[in-house]
């Protein structure tokens, strides 16, 4: 893989010969013409998703997480520690694929997500300094250090990353947009059904409303990594090796269903060991097949979550619109996010 240049004053920013990568555009951001009109579409839907964490009232969560069980404060406080590393990892990486994609219009979404990314860091900071006591806090930041589940988990995606910031070929590059679909597809999901199975039963309602906003960006993150490996898929079909991405996918189900079991357990109610592994590789199949590829796992076609759509705002009755389950992302608006621009 070659790092696109700064400015290449020998570019050819002519749409019939923009590719995904490998594209050799002067990197003006000519947005005027634009080869992939998906991504258009998605800029206006991600910027008008713009929300602010604090505005997210978690007042009534900070007394209701001392009415949580012991195993239900267990699972809220690592699934925090979980998705403060995706995170993480996210905002401090998707520049490094940011520099070898050569559509312009696809650099400018991937920018927003960057700064979703980071936008999702501060919920999380902010979750926890409004309900954890003073004296777990640090535990969930150091959560990996303790928890060999996760670090492994944390190690895996980190080292593909990694690996490709150290060797530039064109595998490992492949390897990382797999592992990043992997991430904001499947990574997440598990973790987000705890917290409104909480809701559901009027538990943490605050920090429930606040995962929402930030499954929605997630869902457009997800939408866009599987545009852009169709698109390379489609200018080049060497490129990926769908066995080594089936390999990786189910590397990728076996930790999340062991982490969920791990963390979760037997002992919330509505989730089960069962109900965990139906779930994820329901949503693994549904991830595959938004990439081109066949379901790996038959007889997992059901959603044994469908009960929490209402939680979730699915069918798009309140401020948050969107499809949790089915990744068909609507736009949705924080009506009051902004606040005080005449005293600037």
């Amino acid at each position: 893989m070659q790092r696109k240049l700064l400015f290449n004053i020998k570019g050819d920013d002519n749409i019939i010969n923009r590719r995904m990568i490998r594209g050799n555009v002067t990197n003006l951001f000519n947005l005027n013409n634009v080869k992939y009109q998906w991504a258009n579409k998605l800029y206006r839907l991600m910027m008008e998703n713009f929300w602010i964490p604090e505005k997210v009232s978690l007042f009534d969560d900070k007394r209701a997480y001392n009415e949580l069980t012991p195993d239900e404060q267990r699972a809220y406080d690592g699934i925090l520690s979980f998705l403060v590393f995706l995170d993480s990892i996210q905002t401090n990486n998707l520049p490094n694929i940011n520099e070898y994609i050569t559509a312009p219009e696809v650099n400018l979404v991937l920018s927003i997500q960057t700064y979703q990314e980071a936008v999702h860091s501060q919920s999380y900071a902010y979750i926890i300094e409004s309900i954890i006591p003073a004296d777990k806090r640090e535990d969930i930041y150091e959560k990996w250090r303790k928890d060999p589940v996760l670090l492994e988990r944390n190690q895996y995606i980190a080292e593909i990353y990694q690996n490709f910031v150290e060797n530039q070929t064109d595998k490992n590059f492949a390897k990382v947009l797999i592992a990043n679909y992997l991430l904001e597809g499947v990574y997440f999901y598990n973790g987000f059904n705890f917290f409104y199975n909480l809701a559901a039963r009027s538990l943490m309602i605050g920090t429930a409303d606040e995962i929402k906003y930030i499954n929605r960006d997630e869902l457009t993150h997800c939408v866009l990594f599987a545009n852009i490996i169709k698109e390379i898929a489609a200018e080049d079909d060497t490129f990926f090796n769908d066995e080594e991405t089936y390999q990786m996918f189910e590397k990728a189900v076996e930790q999340e269903i062991n982490w969920s079991n791990h963390i979760i357990g037997s002992n919330i109610t509505g989730i089960t060991p069962a109900t965990i592994e139906q779930y994820t590789k329901f949503i693994a199949n549904k991830r595959l097949k938004d990439i081109g590829l066949k379901p790996m796992y038959d007889g997992f076609n059901t959603n044994p979550y469908q009960q929490l759509e209402n939680i979730a705002d699915t069918n798009g009755s309140g401020s948050v619109k969107g499809n949790f389950f089915e990744a068909n992302v609507s736009s949705y608006n924080q009506s009051t996010a902004i606040e005080g621009w005449d005293e600037i």
